[in-house]
C-alpha cells in the first residue's frame, strides 16, 4: 500500500482523473510515467478495486429491478492510503482480490491501523463535482407544508362551492320543472308549486343585493343562469279566478191579515172599508215591478174540507181582482192558489188557533221581469232573493 493517499475520480462526460498532493488533477497515464514502479503498483491496485465496484455495486445501481429504478451514480470518488482506522482484516473487496489472483494476505492490500485522524474524509476536491443539494431548511420545510396546507384547504373549498353550487341548480331546477308539470287549472297544488319558486327567487334577489354566501362563492356561482328561466316561470302563473260573489237573500217580509177583517164568514166577497188593508200590500208590490205576486187563501179545520179549499180559492180570486183592477197590475203577474186547511201555522183546537189560520197571504216570488208593469223599469238584482207575504 502507497504512503500517500491517492484519490481516482470518474465524472461522467470527463476522463479519469487521479488526484494526489503531488498532482492535482492529472491523468492516469502520466501519473503512471512519472511515478514509476510504486505508482504502477499503486494503480494496479486502484483498477482492482474499480473492477470490484463495476461488478459489485455499478452493476447493482444500474440493472433493471421490479421494485427499484435504476440508479445512475453522478461520481464516483476511489481512495487508497495507508491507513485506515478500524479496517477490517478480511472483507469483501480482498475476498474478491484473492478470488481473482490465487493470492492470499497480500502485503499492501489491507491499509494499516493506525489513527491519521481525518484519512476517511472526503476530499474537498469532490465536493464542487457533486449534484447540488435539494435539502430544505426549518424555514422551508415550514413554508412547504404552509404551502401544502392552504393547497389542499383551497381545492376542499373549491370543491365544497362547486358541489353547493350543483345543489342550488338541481334544487331549483327541480321546482321549476315540478311548477310545469302541473296543470294551470289545478289550482291548489299549482299555487303551491309557484309559492315555492317565489321563495326560490327572493333567495336569488337576495343573494343578488347583499353578495353570494361564501359556500356558493370562489367564482363557482351559477344562481344568474337559473335566475331568468325561474322569473319567466313565475310570470307565467295565473291565478285562480276569484270566487263568485255569494248571493245575498233578502228575508221575505211576512204580512199576514184575519180573513174575518177582509170577509164574513163563508164569504168570498171583500167587505165594504175592508180594502184599506190591503193597500199597504199594493205599495209594497209596486215597489218591486215584475215580480211574481202569489196569492194564497187558507181556512181552519172547520167545515167540510173540499168546501174549505174552494173558499179558500174564491178568497184568493177576489184579493187578487182587487189588486188588479186597483193597481193596474197585469193578470199574468198573478198565481192564485188555494190550500184550504192543509197548511195551519197553529193548532185548530183552540179558538185563537183556528182565527190564525183563516188568512190569505200575498207572497211576491224574486223572479226578475218574470212580469213586468207597464212604463216601469225592471227591478234591481241588488233585490234578489226578497219576497213579501201579505196575509189576510
Amino acid at each position: 500500500m502507497s504512503r500517500d493517499l491517492l484519490w481516482q475520480a470518474a465524472i461522467p462526460g470527463e476522463a479519469v482523473k487521479v488526484w494526489q498532493p503531488s498532482c492535482a488533477p492529472c491523468f492516469v497515464p502520466a501519473r503512471v510515467r512519472a511515478g514509476g514502479a510504486a505508482a504502477l503498483e499503486q494503480q494496479v491496485l486502484m483498477n482492482s478495486l474499480m473492477g470490484w465496484f463495476e461488478q459489485h455495486v455499478h452493476a447493482v445501481l444500474t440493472e433493471e429491478n421490479i421494485d427499484l429504478p435504476p440508479l445512475t451514480p453522478a461520481a464516483v470518488l476511489w481512495g487508497l492510503g495507508p491507513s485506515l482506522p478500524g479496517s477490517l482484516a478480511s472483507s469483501a473487496w480482498t475476498t474478491w482480490l484473492s478470488r481473482h489472483s490465487g493470492l492470499s494476505r497480500v502485503a499492501g492490500w489491507q491499509p494499516g491501523e493506525s489513527d491519521t485522524g481525518d484519512a476517511s474524509a472526503l476530499p474537498e476536491f469532490i465536493l464542487p463535482q457533486l449534484p447540488a443539494g435539494r435539502g430544505l431548511t426549518p424555514r422551508g420545510r415550514a413554508w412547504r407544508a404552509a404551502l401544502a396546507i392552504f393547497t389542499l384547504a383551497a381545492v376542499a373549498a373549491l370543491l365544497s362551492s362547486g358541489w353547493n353550487n350543483r345543489q342550488l341548480l338541481q334544487r331549483v331546477g327541480v321546482d321549476i320543472a315540478r311548477y310545469e308539470r302541473i296543470a294551470m287549472d289545478d289550482y291548489r297544488p299549482k299555487a303551491s308549486a309557484v309559492r315555492v319558486l317565489r321563495e326560490d327567487a327572493a333567495l336569488l334577489d337576495s343573494w343578488a343585493r347583499n353578495g353570494v354566501p361564501l359556500r356558493l362563492s370562489l367564482g363557482l356561482y351559477h344562481g344568474e343562469q337559473i335566475r331568468l328561466p325561474l322569473l319567466e316561470a313565475i310570470r307565467g302563473y295565473v291565478p285562480p279566478p276569484p270566487p263568485p260573489r255569494p248571493v245575498q237573500r233578502v228575508a221575505p217580509n211576512v204580512i199576514r191579515l184575519d180573513s174575518m177583517s177582509l170577509f164574513d164568514t163563508g164569504k168570498w166577497v171583500l167587505k165594504p172599508g175592508s180594502t184599506k188593508r190591503l193597500v199597504s200590500s199594493l205599495m209594497d208590490i209596486k215597489a218591486r215591478p215584475g215580480w211574481l205576486i202569489v196569492v194564497a187563501g187558507h181556512t181552519d179545520s172547520v167545515g167540510e174540507e173540499k168546501a174549505n179549499q174552494l173558499l179558500s180559492l174564491k178568497r184568493a180570486e177576489s184579493v187578487r181582482d182587487w189588486m188588479r183592477d186597483t193597481g193596474d197590475v197585469p193578470d199574468s203577474c198573478f198565481a192564485v192558489q188555494g190550500y184550504g186547511e192543509s197548511r195551519p201555522i197553529a193548532t185548530n183546537d183552540t179558538p185563537e188557533g183556528r182565527a190564525l189560520n183563516r188568512r190569505v197571504e200575498i207572497s211576491l216570488v224574486p223572479q226578475v221581469d218574470a212580469c213586468r208593469l207597464p212604463d216601469q223599469p225592471s227591478a234591481s238584482s241588488q233585490d234578489d232573493g226578497a219576497s213579501l207575504h201579505n196575509g189576510e
